[in-house]
């Protein structure tokens, strides 16, 4: 299990789980912050076709703003595991760096998208989901660049925050949101 998105400004916090078969191999598959997108997308592909079961969780901003990403991201890493439940049996969990308390004897392992093949693999469908939805948003609001910046917090990311504001995906707890929000709320009163 990996997760993906805990540091942008907007959209979900992503996480999948994945299993695959014992003799998986893949030449050049790590984590997905290492790899080009077409690179991403490829493998993702692949993973997809091949590994035993595979889940996606998906945290909105909203309840990100609710109860902080850390949280979040566990919600996210144990709605992708249940999502992977339905199709697949699952013994044992890795998780990159994170501990959850789970009914499945788990393993946290730091940097365990590059130790672990099943960690990167999860790594790469995480992030090409939610890269995906960046996409979409940034065919929506194409001033906020998000098909670049995938929503962190870039320079052109602020600029446009401060020109055409806040968007409903923007996650209002996060600093430069939340500066911005006081700010609007200052010039109002």
């Amino acid at each position: 299990v990996d997760e993906v998105g805990r540091g942008p400004l907007v959209g979900p916090v992503v996480a999948a789980c994945v299993v695959l078969p014992h003799e998986f191999n893949l030449d050049g598959l790590t984590d997905s912050k290492k790899l080009s997108e077409k690179k991403r997308d490829f493998y993702s592909d692949e993973i997809k076709k091949i590994a035993l079961g595979v889940g996606v969780g998906i945290i909105d901003e909203k309840k990100i703003d609710e109860v902080n990403i850390y949280e979040a991201t566990k919600l996210a890493m144990k709605e992708a595991i249940n999502d992977c439940l339905k199709n697949c049996k699952i013994e044992h969990i890795l998780i990159d760096a994170m501990p959850l308390e789970l009914d499945i004897p788990t393993t946290s392992i730091i940097k365990g998208d590059l130790k672990s093949i099943t960690i990167s693999a999860a790594s790469v469908i995480a992030k090409v989901t939610r890269d995906r939805m960046l996409d979409e948003l940034h065919e929506k609001f194409p001033m906020y660049d998000f098909k670049k910046n995938k929503g962190y917090p870039t320079k052109k990311h602020l600029e446009a925050i401060e020109e055409y504001g806040i968007l409903p995906e923007h996650r209002r707890s996060y600093g430069p949101v939340k500066k911005i929000r006081e700010g609007e709320a200052c010039a109002k009163s």
